[in-house]
């Protein structure tokens, strides 16, 4: 835990009313600088997204004060990590607005450290699990959905744990609209292996791939993070996977 003189840092954060569901990985790792708690205590509850226990999220009041514009895109990242991906997003596409999901803690203080340096206002930002949050969004409201480099857990024991299943592509199957994008991208090629398998047998997803080339580049409006860096600098090449919701029959 991370000490302060009357609460800490998570305690403060707004998080689901929602059961708790198990959940496995890092939450937290070393002790915050002073300046990141403070983003957390007070950049935090302005773009943070509190999910209703008993309605679908309103997306029209939550982004409200970034704009007049009433039907934006809306992009969804499930684990953004350190925030680079989300924050280049954000940028790039200014007339669409974005709602990260991420639990570690440093990875949150680092993307409110970028929202603030670039002064972003088509963030927000969800600390918890990224599957209460998908249970909360209104069908049929997202334009896409990036799930990079997630933990791979390589223990065949471990695979349950992997947030690429089932449940999760069914959950974002029905939020997001017919042909809306969703991005995937692992270095571990096993976990590669297993998306591309779960993906194939989605009814809902069509893949956009037509040779080696558009799972093996990355794309020039997708870019890199430190976890691909990292995989390169130790000698492991990534994979790109794109793929597109099939329209809802009429």
């Amino acid at each position: 835990m991370i000490s302060s003189p009357s609460s800490t840092p998570e305690e403060s954060i707004p998080t689901s009313d929602r059961p708790k569901r198990a959940f496995y990985g890092r939450q937290a790792g070393r002790p915050l600088r002073p300046t990141a708690r403070a983003l957390l205590q007070t950049l935090l509850p302005k773009i943070a997204v509190e999910l209703p226990t008993d309605m679908a999220l309103d997306l029209g009041a939550l982004f409200a004060p970034a704009s007049s514009e009433p039907d934006r895109p809306v992009w969804l990242e499930i684990g953004f990590g350190a925030g680079e991906h989300l924050a280049w997003q954000a940028e790039y596409q200014p007339g669409a607005v974005f709602i990260g999901a991420e639990v570690f803690i440093q990875g949150m203080a680092r993307m409110l450290r970028r929202v603030k340096d670039a002064g972003l206002q088509n963030v927000r930002l969800y600390r918890g699990d990224a599957r209460d949050l998908l249970a909360a969004l209104p069908q049929d409201s997202l334009a896409g959905a990036f799930i990079l480099f997630p933990d791979p857990w390589p223990k065949k024991r471990h695979r349950k744990r992997r947030i690429v299943s089932r449940e999760t592509l069914d959950a974002l199957a029905g939020a997001m609209q017919d042909g809306a994008e969703l991005r995937l991208a692992t270095d571990h090629m096993d976990y590669a292996a297993w998306m591309l398998e779960r993906m194939r047998v989605h009814p809902d997803f069509e893949w956009l791939a037509r040779g080696p080339a558009d799972w093996r580049n990355r794309p020039h409006d997708w870019p890199p993070t430190r976890y691909e860096a990292k995989a390169l600098a130790q000698g492991r090449r990534s994979v790109y996977l794109r793929y597109r919701r099939r329209p809802r029959p009429s």
